[in-house]
């Protein structure tokens, strides 16, 4: 169950960071407002989460998937240009999070 309510914690942190852009710097309420309430459900579930699996592994988790899927929908929805070094410091950031959930630390 902790490592489903951690994707959830994802999907919404991913959610999110996907939509900074409609919220025009914080200046359109509804957008920010959206966007804000996803953050604050992405983090009270990473809280819970990490009530049964380590913070450091939990975390590892969250940011490297997290960022992992942010390139992709910036690469793919907005156009945003891959390079041999964005792609080699993806697969670096979801290298750790492996290692780490291997070292046994759960």
């Amino acid at each position: 169950m902790p490592y489903v309510m951690l994707a959830t914690a994802i999907a919404f942190e991913v959610a999110a960071t996907s939509f900074l852009k409609v919220t025009d710097g914080f200046s359109r309420l509804l957008p920010t407002l959206a966007v804000l309430a996803a953050y604050a459900v992405s983090f009270v579930l990473l809280a819970n989460v990490v009530k049964e699996i380590p913070v450091g592994v939990a975390y590892a988790l969250w940011s490297g998937l997290g960022t992992m899927a942010i390139v992709a929908i910036a690469v793919t929805f907005a156009g945003e240009a891959i390079s041999a070094a964005k792609v080699l410091g993806v697969l670096l950031i979801v290298s750790g999070a492996v290692i780490l959930n291997l070292s046994g630390g759960h």
